[in-house]
């Protein structure tokens, strides 16, 4: 016989009046699980009445957890979200891990409030039990749907940063570094990126062996010890990815010594032979920005001077000598070579950072033969470079406010950014012996908010001496290339593991049985 709206009533009034004697009223207890079995109103009321109850019950404990289950997986939302809202009353002593996952499987929800509903159930049983919760939640990541360990991950990398201290403990900090690892030993491009967020902003990794273990685990993401796939996009997407993720770690003390050497033996050599996993990204570019910020922070190197050689031989490439002349001094071909500004830029800041370390590389280890080859470069480009800066000045003199943020002004602005910054870096080289003392501030970040449009980066500008540029390109596209890029995530073979399994999961309400 069905349970009613007034057997339950009964059954809730004998509990409530039984104070100390609740335990011998077992069966008023079964009475209300059943109401699961009712109608929507019945099971309304067994939502509610379960877990009021539910600690007074231990031998029903599985019992009533089930019967909970059942009405957070019915067909009407009203009874689901009610189920959800009284989940964490049930999430004591050994039950935390399994309401834990329990709530994390109802991540996969379309429906917004439900949604929200299981974000906040478990919030609040992170404040009862923090390491049993993640418990929960990696178990999930590593084992269950996909839909369940896209939002999941998502969940964590969002949420644990709002959680107090006295929840985030270094224990239970150190538990998430644990399982983190794990799950990055098969992840796609933007789990990494998610998982990474996460782990950086855990207080326990604020020191210099906090940041040096992150770089580590980046490493082993970046896959260092192998050679360099240049044409495959997904080995070039991952170097870009795991590089843009260290970064932020690199300091005096934590240094970029392996990133470095790896883009000298690995990346430079195959520059033009790069295959870009986005179309709108100047992957050539972007490479080389990467090495130029990471430059500064660069250690002790086994193999400086031929890693020295190779940005040597690179600046070279982007350094043209000047035109031939025929006996009237005229250029037969009434063209001057094009001087790619923003590569040089990089090149050279890299050139210098390393330079530091080796100061007579340009007196003891190039031939005269290379070296004046080289100086009748740099004297060229110089020459193009004081014609384009003075240009520059006078496009841009008078202009204030407004006038600066047009977008031809925002990039003549960087331009002129970049041309002084390499004509600062020039100047160290025709030292005799060349200097490496200067210090500049990279084109492309950020300084003082008054000068917010330098940190802008125009994509791959190649301006001729007379300060021409080599193509047009979109607003849209004149973006920090980091800013408009997102990486592609439809294989978490990407990475590591290689499991292939596709991101995003089903997205729909059709699921198996909560566990």
């Amino acid at each position: 016989m069905a349970v009613t709206i007034e057997d339950l009533y009964r059954s809730y009034g004998i509990l409530a009046d039984a104070k100390d004697n609740l335990s011998q009223h077992k069966d008023a207890y079964q009475v209300i699980l059943d109401g699961v079995k009712g109608g929507p109103k019945e099971k309304r009321l067994a939502a509610q009445f379960i877990p009021k109850f539910f600690s007074n019950f231990p031998e029903l404990a599985d019992a009533a957890i089930n019967a909970q289950l059942d009405l957070c997986e019915d067909e009407d939302v009203s009874i689901r979200r009610q189920a959800i809202k009284e989940l964490p009353r049930f999430a004591t002593g050994e039950n935390i891990l399994r309401v834990a996952d329990i709530l994390t499987q109802l991540l996969q929800t379309d429906d917004t409030a439900e949604f929200n509903q299981v974000n906040a159930a478990l919030v609040s049983i992170f404040k009862i039990d923090a390491k049993g919760t993640l418990g929960g939640l990696f178990s999930q990541i590593l084992q269950g749907e996909d839909i369940v360990r896209e939002r999941a991950i998502k969940f964590l990398s969002t949420k644990l940063k709002t959680l107090p201290e006295e929840v985030m403990t270094k224990e239970v900090e150190e538990y998430v570094f644990a399982e983190t690892k794990k799950v990055l030993e098969d992840v796609t491009g933007e789990e990494f990126v998610l998982l990474m967020r996460l782990v950086s902003g855990l207080r326990v990794l604020q020191t210099v062996n906090g940041r040096q273990q992150l770089v580590e685990l980046v490493v082993e993401q970046a896959f260092l010890e192998q050679a360099l796939n240049p044409a495959d996009p997904d080995t070039v997407d991952r170097l870009l990815q795991c590089t843009r993720q260290a970064l932020p770690l690199f300091s005096k003390n934590v240094h970029s010594t392996r990133f470095v050497t790896y883009f000298c033996e690995h990346v430079l050599p195959n520059l033009s032979a790069l295959t870009s996993p986005v179309a709108e990204l100047d992957i050539q570019l972007e490479v080389l920005k990467l090495l130029a910020e990471m430059s500064p922070f660069c250690g002790d190197m086994e193999k400086l001077e031929a890693n020295l050689n190779m940005l040597f031989i690179k600046l070279l490439e982007y350094m043209p000598l000047p035109p031939e002349e025929v006996e009237n001094g005229e250029n037969p071909a009434n063209e001057e070579p094009k001087l790619q500004f923003s590569y040089v830029e990089c090149l050279l800041f890299g050139f210098h950072q390393l330079g530091k370390k080796l100061p007579d590389f340009l007196i003891d280890k190039v031939d005269a033969e290379r070296l004046k080859d080289f100086k009748i470069r740099l004297q060229y480009f110089a020459r193009g470079l004081q014609v384009y800066i003075r240009q520059l000045r006078v496009a841009l003199q008078g202009k204030t406010g407004d006038a600066l943020k047009t977008e031809e002004n925002k990039i003549k602005v960087v331009a002129l950014k970049i041309t002084n910054n390499i004509n600062v870096l020039i100047k160290d080289l025709f030292h005799n012996p060349p200097s490496f003392k200067s210090t500049v501030s990279l084109s492309w970040k950020p300084v003082q908010k008054t000068e917010a449009v330098a940190s802008k980066r125009p994509s791959g500008e190649e301006m001729g001496s007379g300060g021409s540029t080599k193509k047009q390109i979109s607003p849209q596209h004149r973006r920090d290339a980091r800013q408009i890029y997102n990486p592609p995530s439809e294989q978490r073979g990407g990475f590591r593991g290689g499991r292939g399994r596709g991101f995003g999961g089903r997205g729909n309400r059709s699921r198996g049985r909560l566990y």
